[in-house]
């Protein structure tokens, strides 16, 4: 590791400094809406900020909760060792935001509730509540750890900045706005981390250009490289990554997400107006494809400037994710200041993404564990819901200490986004679209989906899918001047060879198998959530959930999509065009169906 050692001495006091100020100014927003919402002492303005938000904060915050650190880190390294195709995503979030303000916004805005479970409680029973809100639980917690571990270690490796010092500081900062300024310090933090991520992406693009002589020289280095990889229409669901896997994958991912999951869904139901949620969900969509497209172009810099030179395989840095903070130090580390603002934005997505699961876990919890069973006065479930916003940040913190043990297992536990996420989209999808749907149904299609979906993600960690399904693209050390540190290398291009079809039955049977666990991991979320709705709807009809008569404002009505009103403008258009060619005009009397009665006319005979 001697080159990361070179690099990591300069890490110098003005990083340190631009570091340290991103968590001052977090935790300053944090103080200054304690002060200023010190008379309002209720769980709902603490938990949802009094819904008074506006639309742009909003949208700034839904781009930021869940553009963690490892979009900062990993999208580049992915773009570096498979290639561009995921920029697709644009699509998916296009899709996404279209599906959210239709079919779940309208139903969660008017029913005005703080918790998404909540609205399982009223459609199903308490049973499907109390199971989508422990899923969620789980989930989130995993999560949060691996976002504030993952970070932490690749920049330590690289940039030398003390692991547990920064784990512990950034849960710390965050813990502390989250528990006292409740969900505006939230969002308005998210606002300027969300500032501070594209500035430390435009830092590192900037520079790679101007070293590389322009924007065209590093397209064209891409290309040749074969990392502009954008017309892969194959329909093979094996694969990793194709235009479909990454656009019908990608929605239902990106739908669990933003459609129901409790951060993403407290924060647009928190807006002053049901237009405001709308408009947040279209700004935020602009935010996600900007950060998307820094993202990839990052990449596509990152194999520019070490075309010749791959520095994982000579053994400069040990994991993908350490490939951005190595080329920052590398190309910034002559400017100081510069790589603190890179690694302050890489924290700055870690920042965003662990507060609004705090908020959200605090959020779930009072409202769905505590609220239900205990009869508690307005001021002391504020002071409870602020202790749940702390007792949470230390477990993530504890989260990010399992994830430094678990090492290999952070790529399972990403999956594990997709594995719940799917389900507990079936689940609600079920509710809000299929009328005919009862809890039988719903608690059974949510069982069987999860049971699919940990059968898929568990089998694919045993079996990961052979290079011929992911197809990393070729890196090379030709260019270096140094004596490399490991034997290992990649610039073997030659694919393995398919399995024979004279093969044994035997074996085949285990192929098949095999085959169905190296699924592309983009289409675990799609498989679990088809299941669920599937499986909910034929047992729904046959224990005779078609008689069962269902709240109206619990599913979505056609009124209350925009959609509907579109076309509703348009015939209404339509038709005072027509009545106005009708009043056009007097009716000549020759034409007229009417007889005349020529003894009363006033023409004299």
């Amino acid at each position: 590791m001697s080159g990361a050692s070179q690099v990591s001495g300069s890490f110098v006091a003005a990083d340190y400094v631009v570091f340290a100020l991103m968590l001052v100014v977090s935790a300053a927003v944090g103080v200054y809406y304690a002060w200023t919402d010190r008379k309002q002492r209720s769980s709902g303005d603490f938990l949802m900020g009094g819904r008074r938000l506006t639309a742009l904060p909003v949208s700034l915050s839904l781009t930021a909760s869940f553009m963690s650190a490892i979009t900062v880190l990993s999208h580049p390294a992915e773009v570096y060792c498979y290639g561009a195709i995921v920029v697709f995503h644009c699509v998916s979030y296009l899709m996404t935001v279209l599906v959210t303000s239709e079919v779940f916004l309208p139903v969660f805005y008017e029913l005005s509730i703080t918790s998404t479970y909540e609205y399982l409680e009223l459609r199903f029973n308490r049973a499907a509540r109390l199971l989508g809100t422990l899923l969620f639980v789980v989930q989130t917690i995993l999560y949060t750890g691996i976002v504030i571990y993952t970070p932490a270690l690749a920049l330590n490796q690289v940039t030398g900045l003390d692991l547990w010092g920064a784990v512990v500081s950034t849960g710390v900062v965050c813990t502390f706005y989250c528990t006292v300024g409740g969900l505006k310090a939230v969002v308005w933090t998210d606002v300027f981390q969300l500032g501070v991520m594209l500035a430390g992406f435009l830092a590192v693009i900037i520079r790679s250009v101007m070293l590389q002589g322009g924007v065209t020289s590093i397209l064209s280095d891409s290309q040749h490289g074969g990392r502009l990889n954008l017309w892969d229409f194959d329909t093979n669901p094996l694969r990793r990554h194709t235009f479909w896997t990454v656009t019908v994958g990608g929605t239902f991912i990106w739908i669990s997400i933003y459609g129901i999951n409790q951060a993403q869904v407290q924060r647009y139901i928190s807006c002053k107006s049901i237009t405001h949620a709308r408009l947040s969900l279209f700004i935020n969509l602009l935010g996600l494809w900007s950060i998307l497209l820094c993202s990839v172009f990052a990449g596509l810099c990152l194999y520019s400037v070490y075309k010749h030179c791959d520095p994982w395989n000579t053994g400069l840095i040990s994991a993908p994710d350490q490939l951005m903070p190595f080329l920052v130090m590398d190309i910034l580390g002559d400017y100081p200041g510069l790589p603190g603002l890179f690694v302050a934005a890489a924290y700055s997505g870690s920042l965003s993404t662990v507060s609004s699961s705090i908020n959200a876990l605090a959020a779930v919890t009072v409202e769905d564990l505590i609220k239900p069973y205990r009869n508690i006065s307005e001021k002391h479930l504020s002071w409870i819901s602020k202790g749940l916003s702390f007792l949470y940040g230390v477990l993530c913190i504890g989260m990010a200490g399992l994830a430094s043990v678990m090492g290999g297992i952070l790529q399972a536990t990403i999956s594990i986004f997709g594995i719940i996420g799917g389900p507990l989209l079936g689940l609600f999808t079920l509710g809000i679209v299929c009328p005919c749907a009862n809890s039988k149904g719903a608690l059974s299609g949510l069982v069987s989906g999860l049971v699919v979906s940990l059968w898929l993600g568990i089998g694919a960690q045993i079996y990961p899918p052979p290079p011929d399904m992911s197809r990393p693209l070729s890196l090379t050390t030709e260019g270096c001047n140094f004596t490399t540190t490991t034997g290992f290398n990649w610039t073997s291009t030659a694919l393995p060879a398919q399995p024979s079809s004279t093969a044994p039955a035997h074996t085949e049977s285990k192929s098949l198998l095999a085959d169905w666990y190296s699924l592309s991991y983009l289409y675990f979320s799609p498989i679990g959530t088809i299941v669920v709705i599937s499986v909910g709807l034929i047992v729904s009809v046959l224990t005779g959930g078609c008689k069962t008569k269902v709240e109206s404002r619990l599913t979505l009505a056609k009124e209350d999509t925009t959609l509907y009103h579109f076309f509703k403008f348009l015939k209404d258009r339509v038709s005072i065009a027509v009545d106005g060619e009708k009043k056009f005009g007097n009716t000549n009397p020759g034409f007229c169906d009417v007889e005349l009665d020529l003894t009363k006319s006033s023409v004299p005979s």
